[in-house]
């Protein structure tokens, strides 16, 4: 039991800090319970997780979210732009294909490729701003190339970020576009997972409790902190943290 909760507690922590900012949380937690040797973790825990850090952002944003009946507009882009990963994420996990790239080479390639365009990206000028020119074409974009996180090491975040930047937002509406997309992909993933821990033990669902109630703590902090971050720096840190993790990864394989 003690083990069970030390696994729930490590992968809280990195499941809140890693779901928001621009590096993959689904690499971590895949590359971290193969190292550690966790257990149960593509169900049980993936549903606490993902549960915890959806909280958080609707918390965060309860204002904006509780006034979504006035501001339809908001709603409908939301929906817009949540709609290509719903259908693609759909098909992928109900056909088993989502499984083939759960892989450590994978996501060494797809740590470093998407890293490099996150660094292109953001140096790409500000002409756009998020309350006035967000549109349906926009997010209709942003929410197909969204469909790419569903690899493992691209970073939904990230690469939300990376299309918003090259789209000519800034950095904190990139980021506030990222987070309002993240809504509907969190409810996804804990639904398709849910069911599967329904007639599981009160132990389970107990530790359930505890995952959702950590993962929600970092990820709460996380976004608050974020948000402040991008108003006065530029996204080069988390570059060269993908930069970094992908070689450590690449030697991880050929050893």
């Amino acid at each position: 039991m003690i083990t069970d909760y030390f696994q729930a507690s490590f992968l809280a922590i990195v499941q809140g800090i890693s779901e928001f900012i621009p590096v993959s949380s689904s690499a971590h937690l895949i590359i971290l319970s193969q190292f550690f040797g966790f257990s149960n973790q593509s169900i049980i825990f993936d549903v606490g997780l993902h549960l915890g850090s959806l909280i958080a952002i609707v918390f965060y944003f309860r204002n904006e979210l509780l006034n979504l009946r006035n501001n339809k507009e908001l709603l409908k882009l939301i929906i817009i732009g949540s709609t290509p990963l719903v259908i693609i994420g759909y098909i992928l996990f109900y056909s088993g294909i989502i499984n083939i790239f759960r892989n450590v080479e994978v996501i060494a390639w797809t740590t470093l490729i998407f890293g490099l365009l996150l660094y292109y990206a953001d140096k790409s000028k500000v002409s756009k701003n998020f309350k006035y020119d967000l549109n349906t074409k926009n997010i209709l974009i942003i929410g197909t190339i969204q469909t790419l996180s569903l690899i493992p090491g691209v970073s939904r975040s990230g690469v939300v970020i990376t299309i918003g930047r090259m789209l000519n937002f800034n950095r904190e509406d990139s980021l506030k576009i990222s987070f309002f997309l993240s809504i509907p992909a969190l409810l996804g993933a804990s639904v398709l997972s849910i069911k599967d821990i329904i007639n599981e033990s009160f132990h389970i669902n107990f530790l359930l409790i505890f995952s959702i109630i950590l993962s929600f703590l970092f990820s709460y902090l996380t976004i608050k902190y974020l948000l402040i971050y991008v108003q006065k720096f530029t996204l080069k840190i988390f570059v060269i943290y993908r930069i970094i993790l992908s070689f450590i990864i690449f030697l991880i394989i050929l050893n």
